[in-house]
């Protein structure tokens, strides 16, 4: 007779469950950070990798512009070498006859000389970069300091300070930013305008606080609507109950589940501020005392069709700096946030 199906079942050995084979997936994410995983996928984007290059070269071109000036030996801030000798130096139209557009190409000028001041145009394309950044980095940070700070207030308070805050960035927004730069700088002109060392040093400054004051709403607005998801969460709500004070719970706590969103913001809101720089020493109202991008293309473009190259060229390096930021900005945002890769 015999032995029973279920009994030999039963005194049958269990065999161990085979474990799931990882997919290359997982074996890329397993034990990495957020920040790793995202910078991961950055060095595998071309894009990102090209643009990351092209960025590094501009920057440390405007770092390194008056290495660079003394190294080539060329002028752009005082009067060029060209400059009391106008009957050599210019033809009768006041055109340069050094380099381009009448001249032959020369190493010394490779972008030619400036009409009117011989100033050595690349050296004061350098120079103008490195401004246009220093204003645009100084003016992305700030920005981005008090809109994380306001928006980290507004989201984790309740009632009525989070009415006002919200009200003060409504009217911050509906604000026109060109009717406030057209406000400030008449009366910096007429403050300072007997002293040009005064006025540009204000200028900056100035220049710098409209961008701040018209440019921290938009990230206050995001880190707002994260707060207000974030404070909900069991982490925020264990350490409410262990009476943490407020200022840990928003710098310790929340901060650091809020970088995605900051670091985005800066990878986008650095071109935008690159590119309002330069509209606004175009229009006049911003630097007039030391060269900035926009200052150099309002200085070229009554030469566009004689000097094309004398309007062209800064065209070229403000179009190309702020394409390369916006890309790279574009990359660094579906780096941090998968779910909208295309």
């Amino acid at each position: 007779m015999g032995i029973p199906a279920t009994e030999s079942v039963a005194q049958a050995p269990l065999e161990e469950e085979a474990p799931r084979p990882r997919d290359k997936k997982d074996k890329d994410f397993h034990g990495r950070s957020p920040l790793q995983i995202a910078l991961g996928r950055l060095r595998r984007d071309p894009v990102a990798v090209f643009c990351g290059i092209v960025v590094l070269l501009l920057v440390l071109a405007g770092v390194f512009a008056s290495f660079i000036n003394d190294l080539l030996q060329i002028n752009g801030t005082g009067q060029g070498p060209y400059a009391l000798d106008n009957v050599t130096a210019t033809d009768y139209t006041g055109l340069p006859i050094v380099g381009p557009p009448l001249g032959d190409f020369t190493w010394e000028h490779p972008l030619g000389i400036a009409p009117g001041t011989a100033y050595d145009n690349l050296a004061r394309l350098l120079l103008g970069l490195r401004t246009s950044l220093l204003i645009a980095t100084v003016a992305t940070v700030v920005s981005t300091v008090v809109g994380v700070v306001i928006g980290l207030v507004a989201g984790f308070s309740r009632g009525w300070l989070d009415r006002i805050i919200s009200f003060v960035i409504d009217v911050f927004l509906s604000f026109p930013f060109i009717l406030g730069a057209l406000t400030v700088a008449p009366i910096l002109v007429d403050r300072f305008g007997q002293n040009a060392d005064s006025l540009a040093y204000a200028q900056k400054l100035a220049l710098i606080g409209i961008l701040v004051i018209f440019g921290w709403m938009g990230l206050a607005r995001l880190i707002r609507g994260q707060v207000l998801s974030l404070r909900e969460r069991e982490f925020i709500q264990a350490a409410q109950v262990i009476g943490a004070p407020t200022s840990r719970i928003l710098f310790k706590e929340l901060l650091p589940n809020l970088v995605a969103p900051i670091v985005i913001a800066i990878s986008l809101g650095l071109p935008a501020f690159v590119a309002a720089e330069a509209g606004l020493s175009f229009l006049g109202i911003g630097l007039t005392g030391e060269p900035s991008l926009g200052q150099i293309v309002e200085a070229a473009r009554g030469y566009y069709s004689e000097y094309p190259l004398y309007l062209f060229a800064p065209v070229a390096v403000i179009a190309t700096l702020v394409l390369a930021l916006n890309l790279l900005g574009d990359s660094v945002r579906d780096a941090f946030d998968p779910k909208t890769r295309r």
